[in-house]
């Protein structure tokens, strides 16, 4: 235990806080299905999830919908318990749903932002915008209304037949795919292992003044259960609250955690004891999402080593 704390303590100190990206307002939200062949001896129970792509003029942010529609649902019912608590402190569990990683592209800065979550700490890690070598074709197809033309190109293992529009010329689209002239609005590997079906598009909605937090002028006086249901879904840009890590320092933690869950909450709660970090009280934040859980198989990851 000691050890661990020790390694937790000096990543944390290690990390430093992210620089603040320029902001973007999404004004067009890109629905996809998400389904993920995880396990290729069983097909026929692949992972789904229902995922979503805020559009921005310059950027973009592609995170879980199911997510994003639960962590609406909690706010209103924290906002309820907090109302019948008798000492405004409710005792309440929440139970996340979908994945809690999200990606922020800026294509014309060539740059990625992933937003990733181990228990209650939100960390960033950043990285440069994949490059991927699409061929362009003449096939064309209309979904929902966007007439889109057709696109294959490798990555990380796989070969990707896409469609793109046009007419939405960012160069973004779901997960880390990139680069075309125009959103990636459907994609597929050439085996169907992974696929983000396009399901639909609308325009954003602006955001209604959030209640929930209402007389909290300082972020440190909000809930930590609530701190990363405050963000504008609309206003595309890493929270500031997020601390900065490498992808090999994230892993990291990550390993540590898998191996003992319980001793790894002790030393996450004594490391935030030396900051305004959150606690893991009776708070339990849970997704069925991300990195599986010890004992599930996964042989077929989306990212695949190249041969």
């Amino acid at each position: 235990m000691k050890m661990q704390f020790l390694f937790v303590v000096g990543l944390l100190a290690a990390f430093i806080s992210a620089k603040a990206q320029k902001p973007d307002t999404a004004w067009l939200m890109v629905h996809y299905k998400f389904t993920h062949i995880r396990d290729t001896t069983s097909r026929d129970h692949p992972y789904t999830e229902n995922m979503v792509l805020f559009l921005g003029k310059n950027a973009s942010a592609y995170r879980s919908y199911d997510g994003f529609v639960a962590g609406q649902q909690f706010k209103k019912a924290y906002a309820e318990a907090v109302a019948s608590s008798p000492d405004g402190q409710p005792r309440i569990n929440r139970h996340g749903v979908g994945s809690p990683t999200q990606y922020y592209q800026y294509p014309g800065e060539q740059k990625l932002f992933t937003k990733d979550v181990i228990m209650v700490n939100e960390y960033l890690i950043e990285g440069p915008l994949p490059a991927i070598d699409w061929k362009i074709g003449n096939d064309t197809a209309t979904f929902g209304g966007l007439h889109c033309q057709k696109a294959t190109g490798h990555f990380k293992g796989r070969d990707y037949i896409v469609w793109f529009c046009p007419d939405l010329p960012v160069h973004s689209g779901p997960w880390k795919l990139n680069g075309l002239p125009g959103v990636i609005v459907d994609a597929r590997d050439s085996k169907n292992e992974v696929v983000f079906a396009f399901d639909g598009v609308e325009k954003t909605v602006p955001s209604a003044k959030d209640q929930s937090t209402a007389g909290n002028t300082d972020e440190k006086d909000i809930p930590p259960v609530l701190r990363d249901l405050i963000d504008d879904p609309n206003l595309i840009v890493p929270p500031a609250r997020l601390v900065k890590t490498t992808q090999k320092e994230f892993y990291k933690l990550r390993e540590t955690m898998r191996k003992d869950p319980a001793a790894f909450a002790q030393a996450i709660n004594a490391a935030n004891d030396h900051g305004d970090g959150p606690k893991m009280d009776h708070v339990v934040v849970g997704h069925r999402s991300g990195p599986p859980p010890p004992g599930s198989v996964t042989n077929n990851p989306i990212e695949l080593t190249e041969k």
